[in-house]
């Protein structure tokens, strides 16, 4: 599967402790995803967990590179009702930070605008807005969470579509 993201033009990559109530969110849409629908041979979807500088990070220095990314994960945003499914920029990725490991912190920010502004791959973040993260280790999402998946995995399944048209 590591071969896959240096050959793959597609990459969905689900960020998130799963540890951690609705902080799984990304890892529970690629599971779905993986388990409800048949994605193109040109598209991989990973589970990272919280390892998603390190691979970021790999793919700054291959000399292969996807096309697209689109990244999955839960955030705290203002304004936003719990379970809402929405699009952000890179840019707009909140500064407060759900867990040690979360996409919300440098240098990840850094090497995503990395990719996306010198080598050309489109990135899109689908996030869900939380209900609640725990202090302490709780597993599984919350309902409303949950729900929020199918509307995750439509999204991304239609940035997948606008890619065959690229």
């Amino acid at each position: 599967m590591i071969k896959d993201l240096f050959e793959k033009p597609v990459l969905v990559l689900g960020c998130g402790n799963i540890l951690f109530g609705d902080d799984g969110f990304g890892p529970a849409v690629i599971n779905h995803l993986k388990e409800n629908y048949s994605l193109p041979d040109s598209v991989l979807a990973m589970d990272l967990g919280t390892s998603i500088r390190d691979i970021l990070f790999d793919l700054a220095l291959s000399e292969k590179k996807p096309q697209k990314i689109i990244i999955v994960d839960a955030v705290d945003y203002p304004n936003r009702n719990p379970g809402e499914v929405f699009e952000i920029t890179v840019e707009g990725i909140p500064k407060k930070k759900t867990s040690d490991f979360s996409l919300h912190q440098f240098p990840t920010v850094n090497i995503l605008q990395e990719l996306r502004d010198h080598t050309g791959i489109v990135v899109k973040i689908i996030v869900a807005q939380t209900n609640e993260i725990p202090d302490s280790v709780q597993p599984g999402l919350s309902k409303i969470m949950e729900e929020a998946i199918v509307v995750a995995c439509e999204q991304i399944l239609s940035l997948i579509k606008a890619n065959d048209t690229m």
